[in-house]
């Protein structure tokens, strides 16, 4: 399995800051039919915000999450930046379902960015004066002072909050994803970085340089650190990192397989997996203590823990029936109940938000078939192919409503996206290199 491959090569670190522009570029490839028509009018600008980057940032967001489509705006409505300039009936003639309008302003050294979104078909009140018919159709009314360095962070946040007000869920605009980047240069080692970048690809930061291997990035539930398998010591050997201030920390360097580490939904522990010069198996990690208590036994090799959201069970993959499954393992009891029997491997399970379903890395009967990332119910045991495309590594988004993964496309390895019902399809495309097992994070701020 491929966590747990061995690698020897030459180290050098470094914990300085990435440049920032977006090594990725999402694209989307494929929306819903039902898209919601929205239009994002330019936000009032001036030397703040010259370029338009809030309103710009806005609508990638929503068009990338393949929920929305953008309704055309005439030059004619390019000044409308308040409430009360707004023409419900020019909106509906443009088939608009929502318009977000807002302002930018200087204030001293920061910026005032204000925003508001109205519902273009919302009922008018019977009765109502100008005023009340106006505020009917308000969804939100907000106004944000920040850093002008903050303004692309502002922009995700808004996209978040309106995306939260029309569909009911909240949105990922703001969060990050974890990667392994993996850049050749000819006659020379390959150099390995461990990347954290915006859900999009912008901004991203080198948590790590290294010429040895770097693998299995995973989040703690604060999303303040990253634990990783590093090859440095010519061996496997699991760190923690904080993602602030580069800060490591060693967390098991055992002879043998060091690898697959996943934090307990508490952040007070690892589950791993350890061989100790033995057969690999599962371990929970103590990162107080340091205390090991080993969760499976046996012979067939156990890889790929993933804890439950309730924190009371863990996914694995194992051998034990013959090829890679995915089974389940009760933390209580410490019995093991096998959850795939549709195709000849499944493995790399990663647990919805809610628990009642799991992402995963499928195979068909078909040997010669390709890897596909697909979603599986707990309870039912039922089945559902998202992509087929020579995958790798799923992991689902905080929300639940997307699932990142690796894609091998023309003999390089890049990003892409999947919504959970398989009929968004986005691609994260690099120039700079082999992009590989994506992490996303968990919510960075409180809901």
């Amino acid at each position: 399995m491929k966590r747990l491959i061995k690698y020897v090569l030459f180290i050098s670190l470094s914990f300085s800051a990435f440049n920032s522009f977006a090594i990725l570029h999402l694209v989307l490839t494929q929306g819903v039919d039902s898209a919601i028509p929205i239009a994002v009018v330019p936000f009032g600008q001036n030397a703040a915000d010259p370029n338009n980057q809030i309103s710009q940032v806005i609508t990638s967001d929503l068009y990338n999450s393949g929920r929305f489509k953008s309704s055309t705006v005439d030059t004619s409505a390019l000044n409308v930046h308040t409430i009360n300039q707004v023409d419900y009936a020019y909106w509906r003639k443009k088939t608009a379902n929502y318009v977000i309008l807002g302002n930018v302003q200087p204030m001293g050294d920061k910026v005032q960015v204000s925003f508001a979104l109205v519902d273009v078909y919302a009922q008018d009140p019977a009765g109502a004066n100008p005023e009340q018919v106006q505020q009917s159709h308000i969804l939100l009314n907000q106004t944000f002072t920040v850093a002008p360095t903050s303004l692309r962070a502002l922009s995700h946040h808004i996209s978040d909050l309106i995306y939260q007000k029309i569909t009911g869920d909240r949105g990922v605009f703001s969060t990050k994803i974890a990667y392994v980047l993996v850049q050749q240069v000819e006659h020379q080692a390959p150099t390995y970085k461990l990347m954290v970048a915006d859900y999009d690809g912008f901004n991203p930061q080198a948590l790590l340089v290294s010429r040895y291997p770097i693998m299995s990035p995973a989040w703690s539930p604060d999303g303040q650190q990253l634990a990783y398998v590093s090859f440095e010591k010519r061996l496997a050997t699991i760190y923690m990192s904080n993602i602030a201030t580069g800060q490591r920390r060693l967390i098991t360097n055992f002879p043998g397989i060091n690898g697959a580490p996943d934090f307990s939904p508490d952040g007070k522990s690892l589950a791993v997996v350890l061989s100790k010069l033995e057969q690999p198996n599962v371990y929970i990690v103590n990162l107080s203590t340091g205390d090991l208590k080993q969760i499976t036994r046996g012979y067939a090799i156990v890889t790929e823990p993933n804890f439950s959201p309730d924190g009371k069970s863990l996914l694995i993959t194992s051998d034990r029936g013959g090829n890679p499954q995915v089974y389940q393992v009760n933390l209580d009891s410490n019995a093991v109940t096998r959850m795939t029997y549709n195709g000849n491997y499944n493995a790399q399970a990663d647990y919805t938000p809610d628990g009642k379903s799991f992402v995963l890395l499928h195979r068909g009967d078909d040997t010669k078939g390709k890897f596909g990332v697909a979603i599986q119910e707990v309870a039912s045991g039922n089945l559902q192919v998202l992509s087929n495309d020579d995958d790798q590594s799923p992991s689902i988004a905080p929300n639940g409503s997307m699932v990142v993964y690796a894609v091998v496309n023309k003999g390089h390895t890049e990003l892409a996206m999947v919504s959970i019902d398989g009929k968004v399809h986005i691609t994260l495309p690099s120039g700079e290199g082999d992009v590989r097992e994506p992490a996303w994070s968990p919510f960075l701020t409180k809901g």
